[in-house]
């Protein structure tokens, strides 16, 4: 019998739950995964748990202890496969072992080469019966940065813009200051709580002194600050370094021009490519060695345009406002050299939600 044909309408209720378990660490678990596990003995929840923050108990153990001893004989789902390695918290195949548990079913392995079907190994040479791809779609989409660093060495990449129904993001004299709502706008700081870092390019620096800190909903904690600037043009009196987590991506390599960042507390990141520009591959590679698994631009077209070129965008968030910014306006992308609708890109659209007057469109590449 395969898992698919092993699984009931009752094991993916209770998967469905765990899920919403882990969804409750969304802007918490950076960089670890957001895992949620349930715990059913004779039809009942008897234990159920979810991770919140790096180097906390992780979701097996929270639920195995409100558990208690209703554990032996009983089932565990649990989203992600359980570590099979002693990290900041011990193993938690352990855990499942010792307390007596029967069946485990989970939605995906974990990509994580340290853990990645040793857990389940483990599991099944003390007896345990396991079951594998239970709504494995919605745990991969909930850890979606996750698995890109784990798979790729390089975060999730996730743009985010405001438009007009023309598609342009700014007046021709570059004001966009309020394009949405501020419910459209509410929503976007959702994106950054998720992300672990914030990325913009020096022209939004010195045109807007943003902040770029989330502050419409509740959090935790606050996403790195990121900006890449190749001639290091960013004034040290801007918004972005007065706050804690400041990193600027640059092609400088003059050290007295570096200095002063330095001296006040800024990462420096020194990134050269070959054009005298901020490689942004690397930039991505050494995010993901900090272990950042979703990033989030906002930025100008000129550094969009630049990811895009590179093939970096894995996702782009789209506010639309009902308003017309006229054939002037600054656009979203600049996209060179086509002449025939061939040759033209098409991407996927996987979800429209309406916000007041506004509309989100999410765009996977």
């Amino acid at each position: 019998m395969s898992d698919v044909e092993a699984w009931t309408h009752d094991d993916e209720y209770f998967m469905a739950k765990a899920l919403e378990l882990a969804a409750r660490g969304l802007y918490s678990t950076a960089p670890n995964p957001r895992v949620g596990c349930v715990i059913v003995k004779n039809g009942y929840i008897v234990g159920e748990g979810w991770h919140v923050a790096s180097g906390q108990a992780h979701a097996e153990v929270i639920a195995i202890k409100q558990a208690g001893a209703e554990t032996s004989g009983a089932t565990l789902y649990v989203t992600l496969e359980p570590c099979a390695h002693q990290g900041q918290t011990p193993p938690c195949v352990d855990a499942i072992i010792n307390v007596g548990i029967n069946r485990v079913f989970l939605s995906s392995r974990d990509p994580n080469p340290l853990v990645n079907g040793k857990g389940v190994e483990r599991l099944k040479a003390n007896g345990i019966k396991v079951f594998e791809g239970l709504l494995v779609e919605q745990s991969r989409e909930l850890n979606i940065g996750f698995f890109k660093r784990m798979k790729s060495g390089k975060p999730w990449l996730r743009l985010k813009v405001a438009a007009g129904l023309d598609g342009k993001t700014a007046l021709d004299n570059g004001k966009s200051q309020w394009i949405t709502s501020e419910v459209a706008r509410e929503d976007a700081h959702r994106w950054r709580a998720r992300s672990c870092a914030v990325l913009t390019g020096v022209g939004t620096v010195v045109e807007d002194d943003p902040k770029l800190t989330v502050r419409h909903i509740e959090t935790s904690r606050q996403p790195l600050k990121v900006v890449v600037d190749s001639q290091l043009r960013s004034p040290l009196s801007a918004n972005i370094f007065k706050l804690p987590g400041a990193t600027i991506a640059t092609a400088v390599t003059n050290k007295k021009q570096l200095g002063p960042f330095i001296d006040q507390g800024v990462n420096v990141l020194v990134l050269p490519d070959t054009d005298g520009r901020v490689d942004l591959a690397a930039l991505l590679i050494e995010l993901a060695d900090q272990q950042m698994n979703e990033v989030l631009v906002e930025a100008g077209i000129n550094l969009h345009s630049a990811f895009l070129r590179r093939n970096l965008i894995d996702e782009m968030i789209i506010y639309y406002a009902p308003k017309f910014l006229g054939a002037q306006g600054k656009g979203m992308l600049f996209i060179d050299g086509l002449e025939k609708m061939d040759e033209v890109a098409e991407r996927n659209i996987i979800d429209i939600k309406k916000f007041d007057k506004d509309f989100r469109v999410t765009v996977r590449f």
